[in-house]
C-alpha cells in the first residue's frame, strides 16, 4: 500500500540565502498529475530571539513562527491553493518541510506548532488532525531499495536504557533521573499493540553492540529506543545508553548512525522516546540526528524534540500505533496522534523525519480485502492442526544472514564488470550466468563457489563477535547451524522455530541452508532432507530416502524437508544460473519420483492433462521469487 500520488502534496524547501535570511521555495503536485507547480523562490527571515522568548508559550510561538514562514506572498498563495484543492477533493494535504543542510539551526525550531496562515487570528493549529499530514522531509544518498513488509510480519525491537549511575550525570546541571524500565517496556508493548516485541531492558542489555547485533541478526521493522539524551557542548546529540556493566555509556548520535548504516535491512521506523533531550528542556537536540539517521538508511524517525510527559507519551503512542495499524501511513498516524494530545502543553514534542515518498511502513496484501484475508485464517489454522498444510520457504528468510539476492547480484555485477543494462544488474540468475560463461569460461561451478565464499564471508562479518571460539573459521554448514541456533534462542517468533513447532509432515524450501532441519531437530523431531533432482548429468546427488526406505511416509515426528533448488552441503545441486533454471524446468518432469507419488505432489504423468500446468505454475512462481 502506498499513498504516493494519491494525495495532493506541497513541498516547502528552506535554504540559507545570506547571513540574515533564507530562500523559500514551494513545489505542488496534484493527485495523478504528471507536472509539478513551482512558485518563484522567495525570501524569509526568522527572529530567533523573539522565538526564544516565547519558546514555552505554545500559541504565541506558533503564531510568530507562522508569520515568519508565510511572510512570503508566493508561499502563502501556494499553501492556500494547495489547501483549497485538497479540501475540494476531500483529501488530506501532504505537507513536507525540507531544510537544507546549510541551515541546521532551522531544525531546532518548533515547526509542529504552526498555525493555519489563512486564520486571521492565528489561533487554529495547522498540524493536528487528518487534514494536513506533516513531516520534515529528508534527502539521502542511500540507494538501498525500501521494500515494506506485510503488516502481519512487522516486528519491533524495544530498547530501554536505565544505567545504574545516571545520578552522576547532569548535562543540564540537574542529575538525570532513573528510568522505570519495566513501566517503559509495558508502555511500549501497549503502544505497539499486536506487533511482536523483542526487548533489551535488563541491566547491561541496552548497549550499542547488543542493539546492533539484534538488528543484524533479525529483521525488525521498528526500533523503539527509550533513553536519556542531551546536547554536548559542541552541539552534537548524545544518547545515554549502557555499557556491559550497566553503567552510562554516553554515545555520540553520529556514532550510533554510523553503527546502523552498514545494516542490510535497517528498521523502517525508529522511535526515539528520549526522556530528556537537551539543554533547556530539549531545544536543538535533534538538530542533526534525524538527518544523520536518514543518511544511515533509516526511512523514518519519530523523535522527541523536548521532554515528553508520561501522560502525553501514553496517549500519543497508543493512538499513533493504533492508527499505523489501519493503513501503515506514518505521517497520517502522527497527525491523528497529535490531535489526540492537542490539549497537552507538550503536544509539539514528537517530530517526524522521513524520506518515504508514500509514507507507508507496511504493504497490503495484493489480492482480496482485509476481511477476505482474515476469513481465510480459520481454514489455514484447521489445515495446520490436521497436518494438511505444506509451508514453502522463500529466499527472504535468509536476508538476515546475507542480505537480499538483489544486493548479491549488484555486488557481483560491480566486482566482475557486468556489461548489461543497469536494470539487469540486480537479476541474480543473469549475473551468475555471466560469471559462469564470461568470467569462468563456461565453468558452471564458479558462481556456486563464489556463492559459498560470499555466504561464509557475510556470516563471519555479521556474526563474528557472537560466534564461539573455534567457529570463526568453521565451514558454511557449521556457521549456518550456530547462527541459526542463536537466532532461534534470541527470538521466540523466529520463523524456522515457529514452523518447526507445527505438527506438519512436509516442508518445502527454495533456500540452500540447513536452518529448517536444525530447527526441527531442536524440537525433538527427526527431519529427512530430500532434494529435487532436477538434473542427472554432472551432479553427485546424495542418496534419496526413497532409495534407502521405499516405504517412507512423512510424519510430524519425522517430517520431510524438500529442497526445491538444491542444498549448499551438495554444492553442485544448487540452481543458480539462467542455464540452471532452464535445465530445472526441463529436467523436473523427467521422471515421476517416489516423492511425488507418496506426497501427492504434481509429478510427470502423461495421463494427467492438468499436471503440466500445475507443475509449471509452481516452478514459475518459485523462479519469480528467486530471480
Amino acid at each position: 500500500m502506498s499513498s504516493y500520488g494519491q494525495y495532493p502534496e506541497l513541498l516547502i524547501s528552506l535554504a540559507r540565502r545570506d547571513a540574515d535570511s533564507y530562500s523559500v521555495e514551494s513545489r505542488f503536485t496534484a493527485p495523478g498529475a504528471d507536472a509539478e507547480v513551482e512558485q518563484e523562490p522567495g525570501s524569509v527571515t526568522f527572529d530567533f530571539d523573539a522565538l526564544e522568548g516565547t519558546y514555552y508559550e505554545d500559541e504565541h510561538y506558533g503564531a510568530l513562527l507562522t508569520q515568519s514562514l508565510f511572510a512570503d506572498d508566493n508561499l502563502r498563495a501556494s499553501f492556500s491553493s494547495a489547501s483549497n484543492l485538497a479540501e475540494y477533493r476531500t483529501l488530506p494535504l501532504r505537507l513536507r518541510l525540507f531544510i537544507d543542510t546549510d541551515a541546521p539551526e532551522l531544525q531546532s525550531l518548533r515547526w509542529e506548532t504552526l498555525r493555519d496562515p489563512r486564520d486571521s487570528h492565528d489561533g487554529r493549529r495547522l498540524l493536528a488532525g487528518e487534514r494536513i499530514l506533516f513531516s520534515r522531509y529528508l534527502r539521502s544518498p542511500e540507494w538501498r531499495f525500501i521494500q515494506p513488509r506485510p503488516q502481519a510480519e512487522l516486528r519491533a525491537l524495544v530498547v530501554v536504557a536505565n544505567p545504574a549511575d545516571l545520578a552522576n550525570w547532569a548535562p543540564e546541571g540537574t542529575p538525570l533521573q532513573a528510568i522505570d524500565a519495566a513501566a517503559e517496556l509495558d508502555r511500549a508493548r501497549s503502544g505497539l499493540g499486536t506487533i511482536p516485541v523483542t526487548a533489551l531492558a535488563n541491566p547491561g542489555e541496552a548497549t550499542v553492540s547488543k542493539l546492533c547485533d539484534h538488528l543484524r541478526s533479525g529483521t525488525y521493522d521498528i526500533l523503539y529506543l527509550v533513553c536519556h539524551g542531551a546536547l554536548s557542548r559542541d552541539g552534537r546529540p548524545r544518547l545515554f545508553l549502557e555499557n556491559e556493566q550497566g553503567n552510562v555509556a554516553a554515545v555520540d548520535g553520529e556514532r550510533l548512525a554510523d553503527e546502523l548504516s552498514p545494516l542490510w535491512a535497517p528498521p523502517t521506523l525508529v522511535v526515539l522516546a528520549s526522556c530528556q533531550s537537551a539543554g533547556s528542556g530539549g531545544k536543538g537536540a535533534l538538530t542533526a540526528f534525524g538527518p544523520r539517521l536518514a543518511r544511515a538508511a533509516i526511512p523514518a524517525v519519530l523523535a522527541m524534540q523536548g521532554m515528553l510527559t508520561v501522560e502525553t507519551s501514553d496517549r500519543f503512542m497508543r493512538r499513533f500505533f493504533a492508527e499505523l495499524g489501519i493503513d501503515g501511513q506514518i505521517d497520517r498516524a502522527v497527525a491523528v496522534a497529535r490531535w489526540e494530545v492537542r490539549d497537552r502543553p507538550d503536544a509539539w514534542v514528537p517530530v517526524l523525519f522521513t524520506r518515504l515518498r508514500g509514507g507507508c511502513i507496511w504493504s497490503a496484501p495484493s489480492n482480496g480485502s482485509s476481511e477476505q484475508q482474515f476469513e481465510r485464517w480459520d481454514a489455514v489454522i484447521t489445515s495446520i492442526r490436521e497436518g494438511r498444510c505444506t509451508p514453502i520457504l522463500g529466499p527472504g528468510l535468509l536476508e538476515f544472514l546475507r542480505g537480499s539476492q538483489r544486493d548479491l547480484a549488484k555486488r557481483w555485477a560491480d566486482s566482475f564488470r557486468f556489461p548489461m543494462s543497469p536494470y539487469d544488474r540486480d537479476n541474480l540468475p543473469q549475473v551468475a550466468q555471466y560469471l559462469a560463461i564470461s568470467v569462468a569460461q563456461g565453468d558452471p561451478e564458479f558462481p556456486r563457489a563464489k556463492l559459498e565464499e560470499y555466504l561464509i564471508q557475510e556470516m563471519r562479518e555479521r556474526f563474528g563477535q557472537q560466534l564461539p571460539e573455534g567457529l570463526s573459521n568453521a565451514p558454511l554448514e557449521a556457521l549456518f547451524k550456530e547462527v541459526g541456533r542463536q537466532h532461534r534462542e534470541q527470538d521466540e517468533t523466529e520463523v524456522h522455530r515457529v514452523l518447526a513447532h507445527l505438527p506438519l509432515p512436509i516442508y518445502m524450501t527454495t533456500n540452500p541452508d540447513n536452518l529448517l532441519a536444525e530447527a526441527l531437530l531442536a524440537e525433538g523431531k527427526a527431519p529427512v532432507v530430500e532434494l529435487c533432482r532436477w538434473k542427472e548429468d554432472d551432479v553427485d546427488w546424495p542418496p534419496s530416502i526413497y532409495e534407502q526406505e521405499p516405504d517412507y511416509e512423512p510424519t510430524p515426528e519425522r517430517p520431510l524437508v524438500y529442497h526445491l533448488f538444491g542444498h549448499m552441503k551438495w554444492r553442485d545441486t544448487i540452481v543458480l544460473t539462467e542455464d540452471d533454471y532452464f535445465d530445472y524446468l526441463v529436467g523436473c518432469p523427467a521422471t515421476r519420483t517416489s516423492f511425488h507419488r507418496k506426497c501427492a505432489l504434481p509429478g510427470p504423468d502423461p495421463r494427467s492433462s492438468s499436471w503440466a500446468s500445475r507443475w509449471m505454475t509452481g516452478i514459475s512462481a518459485c523462479y519469480s521469487a528467486v530471480s
